[in-house]
C-alpha cells in the first residue's frame, strides 16, 4: 500500500514540475518565491523546487524510509526538549 501512495505523491510532484505554467496561471505568483528566488521567474523556480521536494517525499514513502528520514531530521529538535 505504501508503494501505491508513494507513487501517487510522486505523480503530484511530477505534475507540479511539468505543468508549472498552468499552476502559475491558476494560482498566481507567490511573493515569497519572488523575493527569495531572485530570478526572472522566481515563482516558476519555486514551483519546480516544491515539486521536487514532493517527489522526494513520495519516494521516501514508497520505499518505506519516511520514518527513518523524519527521525533523522527531527532528532536534534526532539533531543533538545527531552
Amino acid at each position: 500500500m505504501n508503494i501505491i501512495i508513494g507513487l501517487i505523491i510522486m505523480a503530484v510532484g511530477l505534475s507540479l514540475i511539468i505543468k508549472t505554467e498552468w499552476f502559475l496561471n491558476n494560482f498566481g505568483r507567490v511573493a515569497l518565491f519572488e523575493a527569495h528566488l531572485a530570478t526572472s521567474g522566481g515563482t516558476r523556480l519555486g514551483y519546480k523546487l516544491l515539486g521536487m521536494l514532493i517527489m522526494f517525499i513520495g519516494l521516501l514513502f514508497a520505499i518505506n524510509l519516511i520514518g527513518g528520514f523524519t527521525s533523522w531530521i527531527l532528532g536534534p529538535v526532539i533531543r533538545l526538549y527531552e
